[in-house]
C-alpha cells in the first residue's frame, strides 16, 4: 500500500538537518500498515524523500566507475548489475548516506517496524547505490542474514528508487513472494522517490527476476540500505560488561582500595 503522508524530515541546506522527533512520529504513523502487510511485514511509501534530497542523489549518481564497486554477471543471482559504495562517492552523497545511518533514521525505522536496537552498517556491505542495465535482473531470494564483518543480524531492508519517467513496459518490478514460493503476492514498480521497507528473514522472498526491457541508455537505479540488530548472546561470550577502571602506579592507596572494593562488589 502506498502512503501519502509527509516525506522523511530531512532538510538539505548548507548543513543537512534531520529532525529526530519528526522522524519518530513519521514512523509511528505507519506502524499498523507495516506490521499487518503480507506476505511479510513491509510498506511502500511514495514521495519518501524531500524533492531536493532525492534530486541531489539522482544528480550525483556516479556515471563513471568508482573505486571498489562491484559488478554482477551471475545470471539469476544478479545480471548486468552494478553496486557502488557511497563511501567512494562525492561529499554530497556521503553526507546524505550518513543521514541514512543517523539516529533519526534509526528512530523512524524502529517506530515503523517495532524492532528495537537497530544498527546501521557504515561500510554498506551489499548496499549503497545499485544500477541494473537493460536485460539485467535479480532473482527472487531471501537475503544474507549475518554481517560477518560486524557480527550482526540483518533485520530491515530499505530501497529507494531513483528512476524518473519509468515506463510500465520497462519491467523491473520488485516482486514479493510467499513463504513457499508458490505465488508472487505483490509487485512494486520502481518509480522515482518510491521507498520500499521490509523485514529481512528467511522467508522475505523478493527480487526483480524478469529481464529489464529498457532502452540501452536507461538503467534501473536505487538506494539500498540494510539495518541490523546485535545478539544478546554477547553477554555469554564476553566476561566483562562494565567499564574496567585501572589504577596507575602513582595513584594513591585510597584509589586502589576504592577500585578493588568496587570490582569485588560488581563481580
Amino acid at each position: 500500500m502506498s502512503s501519502t503522508v509527509a516525506a522523511l524530515p530531512i532538510t538539505l541546506g548548507k548543513e543537512l538537518d534531520f529532525d529526530l522527533d519528526e522522524a519518530s512520529a513519521f514512523g509511528r504513523q505507519l506502524t499498523a500498515t507495516y506490521t499487518a502487510a503480507g506476505p511479510f511485514p513491509h510498506v511502500v511509501i511514495d514521495n519518501f524523500l524531500p524533492a531536493d534530497v532525492i534530486d541531489s542523489i539522482h544528480a550525483n549518481f556516479p556515471a563513471e566507475r568508482t573505486n571498489d564497486e562491484k559488478l554482477y554477471e551471475r545470471g539469476y543471482k544478479g545480471l548486468h548489475k552494478r553496486q557502488i559504495n557511497p563511501n567512494r562517492c562525492n561529499p554530497t552523497l556521503r553526507n546524505i548516506f550518513a543521514a541514512f545511518n543517523s539516529a533519526a533514521m534509526l528512530q523512524f525505522l524502529e517506530n515503523l517496524t517495532t524492532i528495537d536496537g537497530l544498527i546501521p552498517d557504515p561500510y554498506f556491505d551489499g548496499g549503497g547505490l545499485h544500477e541494473t542495465k537493460t536485460g539485467g535482473l535479480l532473482g527472487v531470494h531471501a537475503d544474507f542474514r549475518i554481517n560477518k564483518k560486524l557480527h550482526l543480524v540483518r533485520r530491515i531492508n530499505v530501497i529507494i528508487y531513483l528512476n524518473k519517467n519509468w515506463q510500465e513496459e520497462y519491467g523491473g518490478n520488485l516482486e514479493l513472494w510467499d513463504q513457499k514460493m508458490t505465488a508472487c503476492l505483490k509487485r512494486v514498480s520502481p518509480v522515482y522517490n518510491r521507498c520500499v521497507i521490509f523485514n529481512t528473514d528467511e522467508d522475505s522472498n523478493h527480487g526483480h527476476p524478469e529481464p529489464l526491457r529498457t532502452p540501452e541508455h536507461i538503467t534501473r537505479r536505487s538506494v539500498a540500505l540494510y539495518y541490523y540488530t546485535s545478539s544478546r548472546n554477547i553477554y555469554d561470550e564476553i566476561e566483562r560488561d562494565k567499564t574496567h577502571y585501572k589504577p596507575r602506579p602513582r595513584d594513591r592507596l585510597s584509589v586502589r582500595y576504592y577500585l578493588d572494593k568496587w570490582t569485588r562488589k560488581k563481580g
